[in-house]
């Protein structure tokens, strides 16, 4: 099959790609050809996708990696010094390090009662406003948005700055010299910001990093942590309300009983899967994985929406069941590269979706199912609008 490309296009808003599906039914393991041409590999199964993640052996450097899309060819060698996501051990060790006791459970707690002040918020904007409403607009964007911007002391009333810009990046239609462009725009503005911080020192996460890392490296740093840090959850927050105004049941679930709400968020991370390009892993060596040679110097690339519905894990995997005890999902990833920030996507979502459903307790889609316009041409999966009413 070496003539298979990433299956992106979706006939179901909620399923992966039926190409990418029928797939794993014939193994975990596929030839794919990459965007520069290059033959490597697909993943569908998930005992190989947790495997290899977890594998040194394994690069994620972006000068060994070939992208899935075009759009991200010369993307992948602009990185700036400090975007740690893009680097191997022991240069992403030092700066996962710095960070890690900024994004723990115990200071994620301790953050809890400011994102619910957002939150409710947000929810006073929209019920003063009346219906309808854009959920994506009102709700689902500016929570995080708020809460990272407050996190890493950048000015929320800059974000039409880095939420527009992050649009064209993420966008997989962009032409390279636009997403470029966008890119150098963002690090232009993030740029400035940290030569301020290094003048007047603030409380918060990027001016506490002034005294580790060099003025291009935490430039680097802030530009992973924004990006990440609103236009993930952003997206789980609408396609995660637009699955549950479909699901009934498991709306109700969600608004009446606080002991679902842990496995529900869960269980949404699972079913939804919203990063659905990618990672991508390339070998260092020549590895076998379930039967198969991956050589030295080919890529792998996970479809990750069709691995966390792999019904050799997940049984009757392309339910939703938000009383389901998920864990071992690999919505965040696996290994050393595990999401840094999951524990305050999580926060974000527990407190998130219960507050929109008691305090809206009629909410509904203010259009048919079939009008709302989902996110396929981004590399972030998600929906562009959400109107709905109550």
């Amino acid at each position: 099959m070496s003539d298979l490309t990433f299956p992106i296009t979706r006939r179901r808003p909620f399923d992966p790609p039926e190409e990418a599906t029928a797939l794993r039914q014939h193994g975990a393991m596929h030839r794919l050809t990459f965007a520069d041409g290059h033959l490597g590999w697909l993943v569908t199964g998930y005992s190989a996708a947790r495997a290899i993640l977890a594998d040194p052996r394994f690069s994620n450097r972006p000068e060994r990696l070939h992208p899935v899309v075009p759009a991200r060819v010369q993307l992948q060698q602009q990185l700036p010094p400090g975007f740690f996501l893009r680097m191997d051990a022991p240069e992403h060790t030092r700066y996962r390090k710095l960070l890690m006791g900024q994004f723990t459970v115990r200071r994620m707690k301790a953050l809890e009662p400011r994102i619910e002040e957002i939150t409710h918020s947000c929810l006073d904007a929209m019920q003063a406003a009346g219906p309808p409403a854009d959920l994506v607009q009102s709700f689902a964007l500016p929570i995080p948005s708020l809460v990272i911007c407050e996190l890493l002391g950048v000015p929320y009333e800059d974000r039409a700055v880095f939420q527009e810009e992050t649009k064209i990046l993420v966008n997989l239609e962009t032409q390279a010299d636009d997403a470029l462009a966008a890119f150098a725009r963002i690090g232009a503005y993030l740029s400035e910001l940290i030569g301020r911080k290094r003048a007047e020192p603030a409380d918060d996460l990027l001016s506490g990093l002034v005294g580790e890392l060099n003025h291009e490296e935490l430039t680097g740093v802030a530009f992973l942590l924004l990006l990440a840090g609103h236009e993930t959850t952003a997206n789980m927050l609408g396609l995660g309300t637009y699955a549950l105004l479909t699901n009934p049941d498991q709306l109700a679930a969600m608004r009446d009983d606080p002991s679902v709400v842990d496995n529900g968020v869960e269980e949404l991370l699972r079913y939804l899967t919203i990063i659905h390009l990618g990672p991508v892993r390339s070998a260092l060596e020549d590895v076998e994985i379930e039967g198969h040679l991956v050589r030295a110097g080919e890529s792998i690339a996970f479809h990750l929406p069709t691995v966390n519905r792999d019904p050799s894990r997940f049984q009757d995997a392309d339910r939703l069941d938000v009383h389901r005890p998920v864990g071992g999902h690999l919505t965040f990833g696996h290994g050393i590269h595990q999401c840094l920030g999951q524990q305050l996507a999580r926060a974000e979502m527990r407190i998130a979706y219960p507050a929109l459903l008691r305090r809206l307790p009629g909410l509904r889609l203010a259009v048919t199912p079939e009008e709302v316009p989902m996110r396929s041409d981004m590399s972030i999966y998600g929906v562009h609008r959400l109107p709905v009413t109550w």
